[in-house]
C-alpha cells in the first residue's frame, strides 16, 4: 500500500469525524473518533507480512537443521501449518466475540505481540512441543487481530458508505501485501541471518502491536450482559446465513490456487499434454516470482476498486467479479492449451486475463463492504466478524482438498474445472442475497 493510498483514507476519514463522534448509537453511547484508520490499516500490512514471512521462515528453518542432522520429516512441516491454521480458525469467533466486550485497542495489541512471542520462540529452542507452541500461539494472535480490526473498521465508517468500501478494500490489500512480500522477505532474511530471521519477524510484530496501541482511539466496550447469547443472535442473523455460502465457494477459490498444489503441479515435471503443467520444472524459484505479479495485478485491481465501488451496488459488483472469475478460467484454459502457439499469442491471452483478475479482485471488499453494512449498531460486530473469519478458513480448506484430487487427476486443468464449478455455485447463492436498502443514496452521492 502506497503513501498516497494511505493519505486518501486519512482524508476521507478525518473531514467527517464530527458527524459519527457526536451521533449516539443504539445503546446511547456517542461512536467515538477513528482518525488514524491509515494507520491501522498499516499496521494490519505489518501484521500479514510478518505471518506470511514466518510461515515461510519455519519451512527453510526446518530444512536447514534436516540439513545438518536434526532429522526432521516433511509431514513434520505440514502438521505445523496445519496447527496455525487450525487455531486461527477455532480462535476466531471466541475472539470476535472478545472484541465486543472489551477495548479492541488491547486486542489487536495483545494479539501482535503474542505473534511477536511465537515467533521469537520458534527458534530459541530446537524442540518440537516448542515448535508447536509457537504455531498455535501465532494462529491465535492472528484471531484476537483480524475480527476486532475488521469490527473496528465497522465502526468507524458508520453512516459513510463510500469510506466503508475503501477501508475495506485496503484491507484486501494488505492480505495481498502478506503473500507478495512475505515470502521474499523471508528468503533474505533466512540467507543472511538463518534463525536470526525469527527475531527480525517478532520485532515486526512489535512494531505492528505499537502502532495498533498509539493509532486506535478506542470505541466504548459493549459490557454484553450474555456474550454467548449475543453470538446466538449474529448466528441467527439473515445476512450471515446469506453471504455464508457465497463467502464458502470463494474462499474455496483461494484454497484452490493460493496452497500447496498449484506450487506442486507447476515445478513437478509432467507428462501431460499442458503447457503450465511442470513449465517451471527446472527453476522452481520462479513459482515465488509468478506469486509476486499475481499480487501486483490482484492489487491493481483491488485500488481501482476502491474508487468504483462506492458508485455501483455492492451486490452488482459481486456479480460482476463472479462473472469475471469464469473468465479468467476460460483465459487460463487458453493458455494452458496453448503449446502450439505462439509467443505473442500467448502474451495476448495472457494480458487480456491479467485484466479480468483485476476485475475479479473486487469481490472481497464489495462482499465485506455488504456484510458491514447489515450489521446492528448496539453489538455483535465483532462475533460477527470472527464468523467471517472461520468462513475464510473453512473454505480455504475445502479448496485445498479439492485441489489435491482435481489436480492430481487433471493437472492445472483440474484447478479451473474446480473453480468454474465453485463460481457457478456461488452466483447461484447470490441470488438469495439482497442488495442493502442504503445504497441507492450511495450510488447517487
Amino acid at each position: 500500500m502506497n503513501r498516497q493510498t494511505l493519505k486518501q483514507l486519512e482524508a476521507d476519514a478525518g473531514p467527517r469525524m464530527a458527524d459519527t463522534s457526536s451521533r449516539p448509537d443504539d445503546t446511547g453511547e456517542a461512536l467515538k473518533p477513528h482518525a488514524n484508520l491509515s494507520w491501522v490499516i498499516a499496521a494490519h500490512a505489518l501484521l500479514r507480512i510478518a505471518s506470511g514471512a514466518s510461515a515461510i521462515l519455519v519451512g527453510l528453518y526446518l530444512a536447514s537443521l534436516n540439513n545438518h542432522g536434526v532429522h526432521l520429516s516433511a509431514s513434520l512441516v505440514g502438521t505445523l501449518s496445519a496447527v496455525s491454521f487450525a487455531a486461527e480458525l477455532l480462535a476466531s469467533i471466541p475472539m470476535g466475540v472478545a472484541s465486543d466486550v472489551m477495548q479492541p485497542r488491547w486486542l489487536m495489541t495483545g494479539g501482535a505481540a503474542v505473534g511477536a512471542l511465537a515467533a521469537f520462540l520458534f527458534a530459541a529452542s530446537g524442540s518440537t512441543s516448542v515448535f508447536f507452541l509457537s504455531r498455535l500461539l501465532e494462529g491465535i494472535g492472528a484471531a484476537a487481530v483480524v475480527p476486532a480490526l475488521l469490527a473496528y473498521l465497522t465502526d468507524a465508517t458508520e453512516g459513510r458508505a463510500a469510506l466503508r468500501v475503501r477501508a475495506m478494500s485496503y484491507f484486501e490489500l494488505t492480505l495481498l501485501a502478506g503473500l507478495a512480500l512475505g515470502g521474499v522477505v523471508a528468503a533474505q532474511l533466512f540467507r543472511v541471518l538463518n534463525s536470526g530471521a525469527f527475531t527480525v519477524v517478532a520485532v515486526v510484530y512489535l512494531a505492528c502491536a505499537a502502532i495498533l496501541f498509539s493509532s486506535i482511539s478506542g470505541r466504548s466496550s459493549r459490557h454484553l450482559a450474555n456474550p454467548l447469547e449475543d453470538l446466538k443472535q449474529v448466528l441467527r442473523l439473515p445476512s450471515i446465513r446469506r453471504l455464508a455460502p457465497v463467502w464458502l465457494c470463494v474462499n474455496s477459490v483461494v484454497g484452490l490456487w493460493l496452497g500447496p498444489t498449484l506450487p506442486f503441479l507447476l515445478t513437478e515435471r509432467s507428462t501431460k499434454a499442458q503447457y503450465l503443467a511442470g513449465i517451471y520444472a527446472s527453476s522452481p524459484a520462479s513459482v515465488g516470482g509468478l506469486l509476486f505479479g499475481y499480487s501486483i495485478v490482484f492489487g491493481l485491481g483491488v485500488t481501482v476498486w476502491s474508487f468504483v465501488l462506492p458508485h455501483i451496488r455492492l451486490l452488482t459488483a459481486m456479480r460482476i467479479t463472479l462473472g469475471a472469475m469464469l473468465l479468467v478460467c476460460t483465459g487460463l484454459y487458453l493458455l494452458n492449451h496453448s503449446g502450439d502457439q505462439s509467443i505473442t499469442a500467448r502474451w495476448s491471452v495472457g494480458g487480456i486475463t491479467a485484466l479480468f483478475i483485476m476485475v475479479e479482485s473486487g469481490f472481497t471488499p464489495a462482499a465485506l463492504a455488504w456484510l458491514a453494512g447489515t450489521l446492528p449498531v448496539q453489538s455483535g460486530r465483532g462475533a460477527a466478524m470472527g464468523i467471517y473469519s472461520v468462513l475464510l478458513s473453512v473454505g480455504a480448506i475445502i479448496g485445498s482438498l479439492l485441489a489435491g484430487v482435481l489436480g492430481e487427476r487433471y493437472a492445472i486443468d483440474g484447478l479451473l474445472y474446480g473453480t468454474v464449478f465453485v463460481a457457478i455455485a456461488a452466483l447461484i447463492f447470490l441470488h438469495w442475497v439482497p442488495n442493502l436498502k442504503s445504497e441507492s443514496a450511495v450510488c447517487q452521492a
